[in-house]
């Protein structure tokens, strides 16, 4: 029997036959049996959910002799001809072929009609994305005022096609792909009437193929039982389809353990010999590893969510533990990102045998940053996932306190905090491996160097004191703010390092929002000759701070926090550039760069773009 008979044959005639969308399914038979018909229905879904199929079921349940009911009888005249696809009252158009403005202009002429012989003139539009923008205006009228016992069905995969002026006068329902169980379900119920025998892991593998397609899954069904030999089992759905078996997968998995990749490339070499489908491969390989994952974190509590049989899940439960959950996860990340670029590269065997090559080398990849560490000998430790990347900032909000600022100025400061000028960028030199990063940084004015707006600190007015560096820093009221220890202030006692930590836990108290506290995150703090020195990372930190309603919400936190408004200045780091030699110096004196050269035969290309 060809795989096209066998979907003809067993396709639904009633509601109750479909298989899925039981939702759609009590919303069309309940409008049959009220006779409460929308003037026009939109089905979009995935091909071979049952769209069409549902259409006709809902033309023969309108137009049936015995209406209103439930369900068509299939006895009728009327039903017969719907079945057939003679009714003279139920018309279907095939989108792709009469997608033109005349087509739906002599379809708004035949629409005038009264119904000849059923109840109902009924209109089911396949594949209705594919009319043209004219079209879609020449029905969009007839669609707003529908003649009585009319009523449009249109069928579509690409919803996001259509004008929203033509969806907002449809009821749109949307056909879910079929779960796995239900495709089996359905698989099983036409091979018992068929009177044939089946592995049911024979049909889980055709069912898992379907991906959600009642009419895909049929169809391979019908392909497979081509082959004619007698019984469905697994071996032979696997040889007809072109799929890899379990002993493939474990083979995959002794290789990967092992790091032997010859074995893998002879495996697979040996799965393309024999016609493999890679798209349904590395389906079935992300599944392997998300199984995995599960086994190996949860152990025997998992074997009830794999959706594996009892005997195959157990045997992958022991498998599991030859990896380490790392692992596992670094490889079901990495298939489900390599999947796209092994389907669309030019050459997908090659591109295949790559990504499982990673998989396999993958505990023998060396990070460049342990290199030293680890003196290159064996392999380096499977990068945790949760890892975040090198050199990454740290997350807004997420509760950690950042690395404090490189390159921050020792607490015993050369300079005077009364000669740091209000407004006045201080210059503070960055650590020598953080200058590489920048190259279009722009120098700030030293203190001191000219006149400077004011920043108003403490709830005290600064003055503009541009020339002279004893003019006193802060004053309230005409009085000049004394130093004060830290001591003074509470519970905070020392503004730098750990201390400084205190106040997110205040913030924190306060409820603060989230941008407060990321701001907050970009200061550096440090207690110095009586005053608290804040260095912003940047003038828009600086900015920001420096803004009325955000500098009372900061000096209430602060008020909060020690008990009263120490006396603070802002300011902003500076960063002073190197040459471009000194700046090469430095690279290549780097112990990293120097073991990347030694054991990898690197050069550098270019010093001056390092960011």
């Amino acid at each position: 029997m060809s795989h096209a008979a066998l979907t003809a044959k067993y396709r639904p005639q009633t509601f109750a036959q479909v298989a899925g969308q039981e939702t759609i399914k009590a919303i069309l038979s309940r409008a049959s049996l009220e006779r409460r018909v929308a003037p026009a229905y939109l089905f979009s879904g995935t091909r071979g959910v049952g769209k069409t199929t549902l259409a006709r079921i809902f033309a023969k349940a309108l137009n049936c002799r015995t209406a209103p009911a439930n369900e068509p009888c299939n006895a009728c005249d009327q039903c017969r001809a719907i079945t057939l696809g003679g009714a003279v009252d139920v018309v279907e158009i095939d989108g792709a072929s009469n997608r033109g403005i005349d087509d739906v202009r002599r379809l708004r002429e035949v629409v005038g009609y009264a119904p000849m012989e059923g109840g109902y003139k009924i209109f089911i539009i396949d594949e209705a994305h594919m009319l043209s923008r004219e079209a879609f205006n020449a029905l969009l009228k007839t669609l707003e005022e529908p003649p009585a016992r009319v009523t449009f069905i249109m069928a579509t995969t690409e919803p996001h096609k259509f004008p929203a002026t033509i969806i907002s006068r449809c009821q749109h329902f949307v056909f879910k792909p079929l779960p796995e169980s239900a495709l089996l379900a359905h698989l099983g119920q036409v091979l018992a009437a068929e009177s044939l025998e089946y592995d049911e892991s024979a049909l889980r593998l055709i069912a898992r193929r379907g991906a959600g397609s009642v009419r895909d899954a049929m169809s391979l069904l019908g392909q497979v039982l081509a082959l004619g030999s007698g019984r469905l089992t697994e071996a032979s759905a696997r040889s007809v389809l072109g799929l890899a078996g379990q002993e493939a997968f474990i083979g995959l998995l002794e290789a990967v353990k092992g790091g032997d990749s010859v074995a893998i490339s002879t495996l697979l070499r040996d799965l393309l010999e024999q016609g493999l489908d890679m798209g349904f491969f590395l389906r079935e390989m992300a599944s392997l590893w998300r199984n995995l994952f599960m086994l190996r974190q949860s152990g025997e509590q998992a074997l009830a969510v794999v959706d594996l049989p009892e005997n195959e899940a157990r045997r992958y439960l022991e498998i599991s533990q030859d990896f380490s959950l790392q692992h596992i996860h670094a490889c079901w990340q990495m298939t489900l990102e390599g999947q796209r670029r092994v389907l669309t590269s030019l050459e997908p065997a090659l591109a295949l045998e790559l990504l499982l090559l990673n998989i396999g080398m993958l505990p023998q990849l060396l990070a460049l940053e342990n290199m030293a560490a680890t003196g290159r000998k064996g392999p380096a430790p499977a990068p945790s996932p949760a890892s975040a990347p090198s050199g990454g900032s740290t997350p807004i909000g997420t509760g950690t306190s950042p690395a404090p600022l490189r390159g921050a100025a020792p607490q015993a400061s050369a300079r005077s905090a009364s000669g740091i000028k209000a407004g006045a960028l201080v210059p503070t030199r960055v650590d020598q491996a953080e200058e590489a990063r920048f190259d279009h940084v722009q120098t700030r004015p030293e203190a001191g160097s000219g006149s400077v707006d004011t920043i108003p600190c403490a709830g005290h007015a600064v003055s503009n004191a541009s020339g002279s560096s004893d003019a006193p820093l802060f004053s309230e009221a005409g009085q000049t703010a004394q130093p004060l220890p830290a001591e003074h202030f509470g519970p905070a006692k020392s503004f730098s390092g750990p201390a400084w930590e205190g106040i997110f836990a205040a913030a924190e108290a306060q409820e603060a929002p989230p941008w407060f506290v990321a701001l907050l995150r970009r200061l550096e703090a440090r207690w110095e000759q009586g005053r608290l020195l804040l260095e912003a990372q940047d003038g828009f930190t600086l900015e920001r701070l420096n803004e009325a309603p955000i500098r009372q919400r900061f000096e209430a936190l602060l008020q909060a926090w020690c008990g009263a408004v120490p006396p603070y200045v802002l300011a902003a780091k500076e960063i002073v550039r190197k040459s471009r030699e000194a700046l090469k110096a430095e690279i290549m004196g780097h112990s990293l760069v120097q073991d990347v050269q030694k054991n990898f035969g690197g050069h550098m290309v270019d010093y001056g773009q390092l960011r």
